[in-house]
């Protein structure tokens, strides 16, 4: 009897010692915990604020902000701020809206974006529902965004090390996804839908980040799929499909005489599916520095316009002043690029004539106009480079290999 007790005060002990190990080691905060209703009427920011408080100072292993399923939770304008005492974890089981366009709250911030995870360092994101920024009234009412600013849906500003997979954001005021000044970050399995009407609702707008891994997403929206903009590097997108859309491009730099570095850009894998663009790099005039180390390799496109296109002169205006100076464009390739064109003009390479592009590589392409009876066609100016298996063909860029072969061998 004796022998007993003790085995069975040995395992009381074992059970305690288990369960404290537990909270230790792991610790989750549901937002239903501290107050969020989730009828999707309720504002049920500060619930989420305070269990990020939580979140965010727990000294525990991987400690998990909570946003249980079959609900639908109404946000404010929010911020997670970091920095943590340890790398956290968000799971997003309900869905997410915002308020309208209407409410007080948006006039009471000078916030351009709705939800924020700023100076927060391991962390990671895994979502079943999904971010509805109930963006139809912001598109009406403020389409050039003169006087009024648009929010973004999902904003991640100085993070690194963070990982995003699963998450699905309709709808968006502005930009689906802002990273900025980021470092380390891999998001996958991303679905980002609004429609081709909307105005400027990027998928992904990426700034002054570097070691950003984009993943096997779906991309339908009124902007570019994906924009790489000023300071960025070492940026890789893999499995993206992007289509309604503006392609996926490196700019537009350079803006208002700007200074640009961008460089070790890589695009692989990817489709454009009814795209106003493909791969594009666009520049204004006026702008300084430099974009390099940039490819984009095997592509395929449907009923696309302009698929693969340099563009020195970007102008979205209906006049822009002439300038001489220009952001540099250099090793840039372009290579298995393949598939149909709404119109006829498949590739079109203008560069400056004070700074043009060069070592631009062109290969193995295969574009073809779906209007009837024609052929689709390249236009090129002060472009050197080499170009080798191409339909069309890149006349500018023959003609230099073939300038190039007769003083070798003269």
């Amino acid at each position: 009897m004796i022998c007993a007790s003790i085995s069975m005060d040995l395992l009381s002990i074992l059970s305690i010692l288990l369960s404290l190990a537990t909270l230790v080691y792991s610790q989750n905060f549901d937002v239903t915990k501290y107050g969020a209703t989730g009828d999707g009427k309720s504002d049920d920011s500060q619930a989420f604020i305070k269990a990020w408080k939580d979140v965010c100072g727990s000294t525990s292993k991987n400690p998990t902000l909570i946003i249980p399923e079959g609900k639908t939770y109404l946000l404010n304008p929010i911020k997670f701020e970091g920095p943590c005492k340890s790398a956290v974890a968000v799971q997003i089981g309900g869905n997410i809206v915002a308020p309208s366009n209407s409410e007080p709250v948006w006039k009471e911030t000078e916030s351009k974006r709705w939800i924020a995870f700023s100076n927060v360092k391991g962390l990671e994101v895994s979502a079943k529902g999904k971010l509805d920024a109930r963006g139809a009234d912001w598109w009406r009412t403020c389409p050039d965004m003169k006087g009024c600013n648009r929010p973004t849906t999902l904003e991640f500003g100085g993070c690194s090390s963070f990982r995003v997979h699963g998450l699905t954001s309709v709808n968006s005021g502005r930009n689906h996804i802002s990273i900025s000044g980021c470092n380390q970050g891999t998001l996958s399995s991303i679905t980002l839908i609004a429609p081709n009407e909307s105005p400027n609702t990027d998928g992904f707008d990426i700034a002054s980040s570097e070691n950003i891994e984009i993943l096997d997403s779906n991309i339908g929206t009124g902007d570019d799929c994906i924009a790489i903009n000023n300071y960025s590097s070492y940026i890789n997108i893999t499995g993206v499909a992007c289509g309604p859309g503006h392609g996926i491009s490196v700019g537009s730099l350079g803006i208002n005489g700007e200074e640009a570095k961008v460089e070790e850009i890589h695009v692989k894998n990817c489709s454009f599916i009814g795209t106003d663009n493909g791969a594009r790099i666009k520049t204004w005039q006026g702008g300084k520095g430099y974009a390099s180390k940039i490819s984009f390799e095997e592509i395929e496109v449907t009923n696309s316009s302009n698929p693969i296109i340099i563009d020195q002169y970007y102008c979205p205006h209906s006049v822009c002043d002439n300038q001489t100076s220009a952001v540099t464009i250099s090793d840039v390739t372009f290579r298995g690029i393949r598939g149909t064109v709404r119109g006829e003009n498949a590739i079109n390479l203008h560069c400056s004539e004070k700074a043009a592009c060069t070592n631009i590589l062109v290969e193995d392409i295969n574009l073809n106009s779906l209007v009837p009876d024609k052929k689709a066609y390249s236009s090129c100016t002060n472009a050197y480079g080499r170009s080798s298996r191409s339909t069309p063909p890149i006349e500018c860029l023959l003609k230099q290999q073939l300038k190039s072969f007769f003083f070798w061998h003269w």
